[in-house]
C-alpha cells in the first residue's frame, strides 16, 4: 500500500531576542494563497524638476518594504489543531492565539513602550519575518447557545525591507539571516518605537559607540527617522 501522505502545517512563531523559538501556533487549515507585495519608499522630486517629456519624475527615498497577506480558517466542528482539547466549543478559543500576535507587548529596552511582537510565518520552505500589521476576524456558524463555531482571519504582516525567501539546499528550509549573519531569533532583534532614534536605541543597550556600524549593517540611511516597528539587528560591531 502507498505511504500515507502528510501535509506540512503553517505556523506562526513569536521571535524573541536571544531565543531560538518563542510562542508557536499551528494553523488548523493551511491558507489557499499567499500574497506577497513589494514596495519602495518614493517621494516626488521638487516641482521644478521635469523629465524630457515634461512630467515630474519619481525619486527613490530610503529602502523598501515587503507585505504578506493571507487568510486563515478555524472550525471547532472539524479536526482540531494538535494539542487542542476535544471540548473546545467556541472558535474564539482557537483564534485568540493568533490575535495575540498583534497584541502589543512591553518593550524590554524602553520603559513605558509597547510594541507588537516580532513574528515569523513559516510554511514548508516559505518563511516571512516581520510584525502583524493588521488582523480582521469574521465569526460565523453559531451554535444554539450563541457560541461562534467557525471563523476566518485576514492577516497582514509587514517587514521594513525587500525580503525574499529562498530555500536552503542542505536543510530544505528558507535561508534568512540578520545583518550580523545569524538566523533571525538567535540574536538581539529590537523593534523601533515611534519617535525613537538609532543613537538612543544603541545607547540604551550599551552600544552607543557602535551606532554607525549598526546603521550600516541594517541599511539605515537616516538614523533619526526609524519606522515604528522596524526590526533591527543590534548585534553588530
Amino acid at each position: 500500500m502507498p505511504d500515507k501522505v502528510t501535509f506540512a502545517k503553517a505556523e506562526l512563531i513569536e521571535l524573541k531576542p536571544g531565543e531560538k523559538d518563542g510562542v508557536k501556533v499551528q494553523v488548523q487549515f493551511n491558507p489557499e494563497t499567499l500574497k506577497v507585495s513589494y514596495a519602495n519608499q518614493v517621494v516626488p522630486p521638487d516641482s521644478s524638476a521635469k523629465d524630457s517629456r515634461g512630467t515630474s519624475s519619481t525619486q527613490f527615498v530610503g529602502k523598501g518594504s515587503t507585505k504578506l497577506s493571507l487568510q486563515l480558517w478555524f472550525d471547532v466542528t472539524s479536526q482540531l489543531p494538535q494539542g487542542e482539547s476535544a471540548k473546545v466549543d467556541d472558535v474564539r478559543l482557537l483564534t485568540k492565539k493568533v490575535v495575540d500576535f498583534i497584541t502589543p507587548k512591553k518593550d524590554d529596552h524602553e520603559a513605558g513602550k509597547f510594541l507588537p511582537p516580532a513574528t515569523r510565518f513559516l510554511w514548508g520552505t516559505f518563511q516571512f519575518d516581520g510584525i502583524v500589521e493588521s488582523l480582521e476576524e469574521s465569526l460565523e456558524f453559531f451554535s444554539n447557545e450563541g457560541k461562534p463555531l467557525r471563523a476566518s482571519i485576514s492577516l497582514s504582516m509587514s517587514q521594513q525591507a525587500i525580503q525574499f525567501a529562498f530555500p536552503d539546499k542542505q536543510q530544505n528550509m528558507p535561508l534568512a539571516m540578520t545583518p550580523s549573519g545569524a538566523q533571525p531569533g538567535t540574536q538581539l532583534l529590537v523593534q523601533a518605537a515611534a519617535g525613537s532614534t538609532l543613537q538612543n536605541m544603541a545607547a540604551g543597550i550599551g552600544k552607543g559607540d557602535d551606532w554607525k556600524a549598526i546603521a550600516a549593517a541594517n541599511n539605515i540611511e537616516n538614523p533619526r527617522m526609524l519606522q515604528p516597528g522596524q526590526l533591527l539587528d543590534m548585534n553588530v560591531r
